[in-house]
């Protein structure tokens, strides 16, 4: 349920949870004064996790540059007495 802000003509500001059907508030809870809904301001937006940085995405040729790198690392680990002599 989303979180409206109300400003009351008696007692100032306060927030109230509501439905997004339900009908905006007319009368304050707390003295009974009249109120109306305010327009709402900009909300802080937290993304947590991986994907939302342009480096957690992968670029159309990803999966080659995988391939390439993974044929160099095998070649990099053998020494000469590990070769086959033929």
């Amino acid at each position: 349920m989303p979180t409206y802000d109300y400003c009351c003509s008696k007692c100032g500001q306060f927030e109230y949870f509501q439905k997004i059907t339900e009908a905006p508030l007319t009368i304050c809870p707390q003295c009974g004064g009249e109120v109306r809904r305010q327009i709402s301001r900009n909300v802080g937006i937290i993304f947590k996790g991986s994907g939302f940085y342009i480096t957690d995405h992968r670029k159309p040729d990803y999966e080659k540059r995988k391939q390439e790198e993974s044929s160099k690392k095998g070649n990099i680990g053998t020494t000469s007495s590990e070769q086959k002599v033929s």
